[in-house]
């Protein structure tokens, strides 16, 4: 049995429209939320060790939101963590265009992969970690943030994508979630979801517990604990 204490607390945290899609049919980058949400979001950036994106999420959007505010950079610096939190990019193929506008801000980078992915010599990446394939374009997650954890990540934010957060999900691996509601509807049976993967039967259904609702505004902010099986 794998012993979940060691890893990093592990947050997702995401913003969906009324009919529960992260991005449209097409997968573009969502921009649906308001600058509320993108103050939510930067705090609760600002509370991580660092931050997990799918190579497809880093795609889609070119960039990493970073911390601005000073109240927010004061605190961390207070509690003698760096300005940014570590930005790690997880993709097992590493097939990565080195020339998005993510390599030019002022966070670290760091690259999950596989021996086969870490042979893209364009990859810019401070730090590369090697993980072996539990199977075809799969990592293994739990083996991942026992690492991160032993390197001093006590805490991990997931901002997507739904690939992702599926395989963390099915692994027990996630503790907490902060859902923003946005007043959109998208539709799309391609659309993006927030958990993707195959998916669970109902009587599987992962189970949470709702700890904080808040609305502001148009949009209602909500945060969950992960209930272990």
């Amino acid at each position: 049995m794998k012993n979940m204490e060691n890893k990093p607390k592990i947050t997702v945290i995401l913003a969906m429209t009324a009919d529960g899609k992260i991005a449209d049919f097409q997968r573009n980058a969502a921009r649906f939320g308001s600058s509320v949400d993108k103050h939510h979001l930067e705090k609760q950036i600002s509370l991580v060790d660092g931050i997990l994106l799918g190579a497809s999420t880093l795609r889609a959007y070119g960039t990493t939101l970073t911390i601005k505010t000073t109240e927010l950079l004061a605190t961390r610096k207070q509690n003698n963590q760096p300005s940014q939190p570590i930005n790690i990019i997880v993709s097992a193929s590493g097939e990565i265009d080195g020339t998005l506008p993510f390599f030019s801000q002022s966070v670290p980078h760091w690259l999950i992969t596989t021996a086969q992915g870490a042979k893209n010599k364009h990859l810019i990446f401070e730090k590369v970690l090697i993980f072996p394939e539990i199977e075809a374009g799969k990592i293994d997650l739990y083996q991942v943030f026992k690492h991160l954890k032993e390197l001093g990540l006590n805490h991990l934010g997931i901002l997507g994508g739904g690939e992702l957060i599926a395989s963390c999900l099915a692994s027990n691996l996630i503790d907490e979630f902060w859902l923003t509601i946005c007043p959109f509807i998208l539709g799309g049976r391609n659309a993006p979801t927030p958990v993707e993967g195959n998916g669970l039967l109902s009587s599987q259904a992962q189970r949470l517990q709702l700890l904080k609702t808040e609305i502001i505004e148009q949009e209602i902010f909500l945060n969950y604990q992960v209930l272990k099986s």
